[in-house]
């Protein structure tokens, strides 16, 4: 059964790192700032989410797979806000998603 366990930490761990460096590529890769927030926002996400269950199956039940779980809350409900506040932000200082349609008001100016 320990073995199960370790097995199923280690694939998490990896999966949930192989997520993490495919959104740093993904980054880097995209050809604009809203598309790079998304690919950034949701890989990482998901990497860390992946990554904190693999630490906590490790842990196993203890103190340490409570805190896990709280920084797992909090990472939850911050990442995806910190990306929204990041993208409002750019839009309110001007900066255009790349392929968006013109309406009449701004052709018209």
């Amino acid at each position: 059964m320990a073995l199960l366990l370790d097995i199923a930490s280690w694939a998490l761990l990896s999966i949930g790192g192989a997520f993490v460096f495919i959104g740093g590529v993904g980054a880097l890769r995209m050809p604009d700032f809203y598309t790079r927030i998304h690919a950034a926002s949701l890989t990482d996400t998901m990497g860390a989410v992946l990554v904190i269950f693999g630490i906590m199956l490790q842990a196993g039940l203890s103190l340490a797979t409570v805190k896990l779980a709280a920084i797992l809350l909090f990472l939850l409900l911050t990442s995806p806000t910190a990306s929204n506040a990041l993208a409002s932000a750019a839009l309110l200082a001007g900066l255009r998603p790349s392929g968006e349609v013109a309406t009449d008001e701004e052709q018209s100016t």
